[in-house]
């Protein structure tokens, strides 16, 4: 079965963008590395010790971060020439932290704290605009002058994984290079794959072979001020209602918070959230989303591209996230996470299977593109790309070199653990057949 990429569609043509997954009936059940310290730990809340999920970790003056993950914990990669820099760490509503790499251990856990930022009241009636959607639309309007305006060459780690239930049964990582065009520029990003890697376990998936169709650009796409068609074109903004919500602070700049949703006017699935909005220069710094499925049915037409004919298959939560970061005064694409769960109702079975697909991509490194040149022909990647089909498996265990990952949660961790044991008896057999 395939839940693939689909194309954006106007209101005649209702445009999901992301997620489309192909669901095949089975029938039957390295580069030469730099020299670099490597730091991990967790970033927690100073109150109540718990994890603060996808806090974005830098070194100061430089290019090179990373996040944490959905446990809060995180690993960095930093060249021994920056050995005597700040780390940066920072997190929506909380005081931004610097900290003297010095004073990390390179081996070890290195537990981080954050405190939250308290919003003075005085600040939320400091000339705060009346209208929320035309707040919304003058952040639009400001992209060319406030992100990446030149020709921009990413290096990101992307992570998809497909669960069932609690089960880890498809796993795939890749390093990537976007090619990312100025967002004053209509032309789309262009994606070239440099690592991959992969594991699926057929035996956990029910008879089916379930394929993520869209690969990296389904994380790609989620970035909002690049793609606002996708979210908030003009032929769909009649169909939400705006409306403002607190406000808080990111690295001691006052920001507005605008909620979303969709109104009475249209019955086809739109998007409900929240935008991030610095409220001095008009930035969106962060968007949390999700798909408002009021009719499961057309739900499923914008997700699914291919099934057997004796499955209903439907989603039951589809939610996305972006972040973005400053440097230099310019914001750019910094990290974006989506995840789709979803149900397949067997007309033969009394019950029903309920998987889950998540996808994640942070920009880990940087530099302009001087020379504006692209990748072609075989490197370039297609966006009907199945990333499970392209990669290798996990057997390498210095795959990623010096590159900078998301640090993989426990249940993913175990599974790659748990994939490096069967490669090794895999191996181990193998070599005690003589011919």
């Amino acid at each position: 079965m395939i839940l693939a990429h689909t194309k954006p569609i106007k209101l005649s043509v209702f445009y999901s963008f992301l997620f489309c997954f192909m669901f095949l009936f089975l029938g039957l059940p390295t580069v030469n590395a730099q020299e670099f310290n490597q730091y991990k730990g967790e970033i927690l809340d100073s109150d109540s010790k718990k994890p603060l999920v996808f806090a974005t970790l830098s070194i100061a003056g430089s290019n090179i971060s990373s996040i944490s993950n959905a446990e809060g914990k995180f690993s960095l990669k930093v060249p021994n020439e920056m050995s005597t820099g700040d780390l940066v760490v920072s997190f929506l509503g909380y005081k931004t932290k610097k900290i003297d790499l010095k004073t990390l251990k390179k081996s070890g856990n290195n537990k981080i704290f954050l405190d939250i930022t308290v919003t003075a009241l005085s600040e939320i009636n400091i000339s705060a605009p009346k209208d929320p959607k035309a707040l919304v639309l003058e952040t639009l309007k400001k992209r060319g002058e406030n992100y990446f305006e030149d020709p921009t060459v990413m290096t990101a780690f992307y992570r998809e994984s497909i669960k069932k239930r609690r089960k880890n049964i498809s796993l795939s990582e890749a390093v990537v290079n976007i090619y990312k065009a100025p967002y004053s520029n209509s032309r789309k990003d262009v994606v070239e794959l440099y690592k991959t890697r992969k594991s699926t376990n057929y035996s956990k998936m029910d008879t089916l072979a379930l394929k993520l169709q869209g690969g990296p650009f389904n994380a790609l796409y989620v970035d909002v001020m690049k793609y606002p068609q996708y979210i908030f074109g003009l032929d769909v903004l009649p169909f939400y209602d705006f409306s403002f919500d607190h406000t808080t602070r990111i690295n001691n700049k006052l920001i507005y918070v605008i909620s979303f949703k969709q109104n009475s006017n249209t019955n086809q699935p739109l998007y409900k959230g929240k935008l991030y909005i610095d409220a001095e220069k008009k930035i969106l710094t962060s968007a949390i989303y999700s798909l408002n499925i009021i009719d499961k049915q057309k739900a499923a037409k914008l997700f699914v591209r291919k099934k057997p004919n004796r499955a209903k298959v439907w989603p039951t939560d589809v939610a996305y996230r972006v972040d973005y970061r400053e440097k230099n005064n310019k914001w750019y694409y910094s990290y974006s996470s989506a995840i789709l769960e979803f149900k397949i109702d067997w007309d033969s079975r009394l019950f029903n299977s309920v998987y889950s697909m998540s996808c994640e991509m942070a920009v880990t490194d940087w530099e302009k593109n001087t020379s504006n040149v692209l990748p072609k022909g075989k490197d370039k990647v297609k966006m009907s790309i199945i990333l499970g089909d392209e990669a290798v498996g996990f057997s390498d265990p210095n795959f990623w070199g010096e590159y900078n990952i998301i640090e993989p949660e426990k249940s993913i961790e175990s599974a790659i653990k748990k994939i490096k044991r069967q490669l090794k008896r895999t191996k181990k057999d193998s070599s005690a057949v003589k011919p």
